[in-house]
């Protein structure tokens, strides 16, 4: 869609499965199944939505799926299934690797930067993006090299360790390019990021996991995976509020079906309006 001075486009890198409990935390199945249906091994269907920003010859992607390195016993795990991975959704927009020339992270989980890397024809893991500039937030990637053992199978080291001289650092909220902002959200993980792009007067915010999907807008609904639950619980209501306020377009990195859309208001509780893409 035409965004202000910009072309914004919602791609997929497919769908995946987490266990619904862990996804909703405290809240009970009862509760969160009125609008996540689970599997028989009780997973919901989540997407892999990524953020593509057009302007001018800049060509940004903000978050980037789940990659193609893993073996068939983790696909099978997540339940990995698309009809068309990243890649192909962008050539279908005539946007070849080469032609990304930045890439935004939230956070470095391994479903939000897995096509920061890939394999070459011998075997190797190389840059995605060869001419890419890639930013993630410091604090984020000191985590990413020391993890928990709470929090260690979430970081894989072959989506960043190839980077080299192209991944570039930031130390907390700042804007990246001229109205794209990489904005600390924490609490799924202390550097989380939302990124904010701003044009002609507009906002749209991609919410990662600071707001999965439209079905965690209520403050209590937090994923048992956020490392810091009481602080994404306050991080989250002021967000959605500066949102509702300033009518951002919202961009729900892991919604399977409502990608985005703006908030509303109905009998006290956060609801979206739809945006079709």
């Amino acid at each position: 869609m035409q965004f202000g001075d910009l072309n914004i486009f919602i791609l997929s890198d497919g769908l995946f499965r987490l266990d619904g409990g862990a996804m909703f935390g405290v809240v009970p199945r009862v509760l969160w199944e009125r609008t996540d249906t689970p599997d028989e091994k009780n997973r919901i269907l989540m997407g892999l939505n990524c953020l593509l920003v057009i302007h001018g010859d800049q060509k940004i992607l903000i978050d980037n799926g789940v990659g193609d390195k893993f073996d068939a016993k983790f696909g099978g795990m997540f339940g990995i299934h698309r009809e068309k991975t990243l890649l192909e959704q962008l050539a279908d927009l005539n946007v070849q690797p080469e032609d990304i020339t930045h890439v935004i992270m939230s956070h470095m989980h391994f479903d939000h930067i897995g096509w920061n890397t890939r394999r070459n024809t011998a075997g190797e893991i190389v840059p995605t993006f060869p001419n890419a500039k890639y930013f993630a937030q410091r604090g984020e990637y000191e985590v990413a090299n020391q993890p928990d053992d709470r929090s260690r199978a979430s970081y894989l080291k072959w989506n960043w360790e190839a980077l080299g001289a192209q991944l570039h650092l930031l130390d907390g909220t700042t804007e990246v390019l001229p109205g794209i902002e990489s904005f600390l959200a924490p609490g799924h993980t202390l550097y989380h990021t939302i990124i904010k792009v701003q044009s002609a007067g507009k906002i749209a915010a991609f919410f990662a996991d600071l707001v999965p999907t439209t079905s965690h807008l209520k403050t209590p609904y937090v994923m048992g995976y956020d490392l810091y639950p009481k602080l994404t619980m306050e991080t989250k209501p002021k967000i959605l509020q500066q949102a509702f306020e300033e009518n951002w377009l919202l961009i729900f990195e892991h919604a399977p079906r409502i990608k985005a859309g703006y908030l509303t208001q109905a009998e006290g509780n956060w609801k979206v309006e739809p945006l079709a893409f």
